[in-house]
């Protein structure tokens, strides 16, 4: 299972690429592992914010569906299209090619409560 060092982390599973001041978020390896074969990503392609700790959209998978939540507050600049097409990417990609939603970071002190890879992993129990 992968656990990239350059990125953070959510307990929820959520992924953060932190790159000037855009954020771009996904689920992680260990989520779409639990959730099993993805077959929907749903995120309301009019959603022009978002707030930390709420969901911003679903992901849908043979066994369950769950919430994909904000890791912090931002505005949309982009959703991945691609999904709608392609929602198994996320299975086989989830750090590169599925990723979720780019978001610009409102507030950067809000990063702090993410974790870094080696939290993450003692979290997940790897």
């Amino acid at each position: 299972m992968s656990i990239p060092n350059n990125l953070k982390y959510t307990k929820e599973h959520e992924w953060v690429l932190v790159e000037g001041n855009i954020g771009t978020i996904g689920v992680t390896d260990y989520a779409q592992g639990e959730l099993g074969d993805v077959v929907y990503v749903d995120i309301d392609p009019a959603i022009s914010e978002i707030k930390k700790g709420e969901s911003i959209g679903t992901i849908e998978a043979v066994k369950t569906v769950s919430d994909i939540f904000a890791p912090y507050t931002g505005k949309v600049v982009e959703i991945n299209e691609a999904l709608k097409d392609s929602p198994e990417v996320v299975n086989s990609d989830p750090y590169g090619k599925g990723w979720m939603i780019k978001v610009e970071i409102n507030d950067a002190a809000e990063l702090t409560d993410l974790l870094d890879s080696g939290a993450y992993q003692a979290l997940i129990g790897q």
